[in-house]
């Protein structure tokens, strides 16, 4: 597979193909979503994904490994994700 998104850190076959099943293909679509955005946009396709894949496609991002996000930027990623679920779900 011949693909610009496997070469970011963090982003392995599988995330990529969950990525591509969302409609994701570059790494042009994945910034102009963002993290939270990809992370919601894998998860409404059904796949079941952790917030390990989060923090990845941050750290893809930020081009560093996932690992490395300090605890309380991860926290903050968790209750932006929180937030932007409430929000679709008021928006049905």
């Amino acid at each position: 597979m011949d693909d610009e998104l496997l070469g970011m850190k963090n982003l392995g076959r599988t995330s990529v193909q969950w990525l591509h099943a969302a409609g994701i293909h570059t790494v042009a679509d994945l910034r102009r979503l963002g993290a939270i955005q990809a992370f919601r946009a894998v998860q409404v396709r059904g796949f079941r994904v952790s917030k390990a894949l989060l923090y990845s496609l941050e750290g893809a991002l930020s081009n560093r490994p996932w690992s490395e996000l300090p605890q309380e930027y991860k926290d903050f990623l968790n209750m932006e994700l929180k937030s932007a679920s409430s929000r679709a779900i008021g928006e049905y």
